[in-house]
């Protein structure tokens, strides 16, 4: 888990036939996310597959997503290579059901790894458990299972070096908490050091993917939510930029970059990673308004980003002038609310010799401890309107 602890912010990746549709089915737009699009409008197998011949990404640039995701200070992409839909991204040997029968004809898997690879951004697969596109019912699950397994052993031998599996769907009732964990163990042989989420056993207690009781799996997976508190155990939050995980032309509800950053923060704060997704389009670009936004995060990560990498959770939890993180001795405070007075004050016992401003270490900063208080004063002006970082030291 070493490379994860320290990489806290990583791509998530929503991509599939799905992006086609983007969201309308027949001139009606889907209520739900775009991603769950034949499931939620009730699509016929036959019918969603009209979308294959549809699938032709021309724009599609696996070095460009990686510098992206790279230039906004992201460690590692997590990738649907197969959603609920069953539709793979890849050239499966074990799933004929497949990128290789679209118009692209390209293996999407194998040109994005490489890129990831070439520029030391760890590549990492989702893969659904849940799949509607194939029998699974009954008698036919023995069957579906051997094309699971198949489908999570050739994505662990064909693709180089992988840092994540991802699974999801596991709520289908044909799978169990022992599945899980031969799946986990089937994992770990393919690739001894790959990391397996919790979402590979029956473990995790609904929308707040945190485990309850005994489960496969090396980390928790809350999904749209920030704990309130630090967790004893590795945690990662997926977040959406806007209300959908797959591209959806209609939903132009994007988050702000001063929030996506805060987030950003608030999660290191308690201990996690932050995995914020984009949804490409269907030719094959990651919308402007994500690019827009991971740029800002990128510039602010820049000047801050050792207050996030292999940081763990701060000595103050949901402080409301902002967070904390913390390595080893040093403690980063991330200011949200510049004071007035110019004085950040924090419930700390602990005692500092030097304060330092990330985003401009030339100016006076002064740390003094007043009994139960850490007061830091500070010049009169953020240097960041969205976070400004003090670096604290005990030398």
């Amino acid at each position: 888990m070493g490379w994860w602890r320290e990489a806290r912010f990583g791509m998530f990746i929503h991509w599939g036939l799905y992006a086609v549709a983007a969201g309308e089915w027949k001139g009606h737009t889907t209520k739900g996310a775009g991603e769950w699009i034949m499931h939620t409008e009730k699509v016929p197998v036959s019918d969603y597959e009209t979308l294959v011949p549809q699938f032709n990404p021309v724009k599609f640039d696996a070095k460009k997503w990686v510098e992206i995701a790279k230039g906004a200070g992201m460690k590692y992409i997590v990738i649907t290579t197969k959603h609920h839909d069953g539709f793979s991204l890849y050239d499966s040997q074990a799933n004929p059901y497949n990128v290789m029968k679209t118009p692209f004809h390209r293996d999407i898997m194998k040109e994005l790894s490489d890129a990831c690879h070439s520029q030391d951004v760890k590549m990492c697969w989702y893969h659904s458990i849940l799949d509607w596109h194939y029998p699974s019912d009954g008698p036919k699950y023995a069957d579906y299972s051997k094309m699971l397994h198949a489908q999570v052993k050739e994505l662990l031998t064909n693709y180089g070096p992988i840092g994540i599996m991802w699974f999801d769907g596991d709520w289908i009732p044909q799978w169990t908490e022992e599945q899980g964990e031969e799946m986990y163990n089937f994992c770990r042989e393919q690739q001894p050091s790959v990391i397996v989420n919790n979402r590979v056993g029956k473990g995790r207690a609904g929308m707040s993917g945190l485990t309850k009781g005994h489960a496969a799996g090396d980390y928790d997976t809350p999904e749209q939510q920030i704990p309130k508190s630090a967790l004893t155990q590795d945690w990662e939050t997926c977040m959406t930029m806007n209300d959908t995980w797959g591209f959806k032309k209609s939903d132009t509800h994007w988050k702000s970059p001063e929030t996506l950053i805060r987030d950003l923060i608030d999660t290191a704060s308690k201990g996690g990673n932050f995995l914020l997704n984009v949804g490409p389009t269907p030719e094959g670009e990651i919308p402007e308004a994500s690019i827009e936004r991971l740029a800002k995060m990128g510039e602010w990560m820049k000047t801050n980003s050792e207050a996030i990498y292999g940081t763990t959770a701060g000595p103050v939890q949901d402080w409301k002038g902002g967070r904390t993180t913390k390595k080893g001795d040093v403690v980063y405070v991330h200011v949200f609310e510049w004071p007035k007075d110019g004085v950040v004050e924090l419930p700390m016992k602990q005692s500092f010799k030097t304060a330092t401003l990330l985003a401009k270490p030339e100016a006076e900063v002064k740390v003094d401890q007043d009994g139960e208080n850490v007061k830091i004063k500070v010049p009169a002006d953020a240097p960041d309107p969205i976070a400004s970082v003090i670096k604290l030291e005990t030398k």
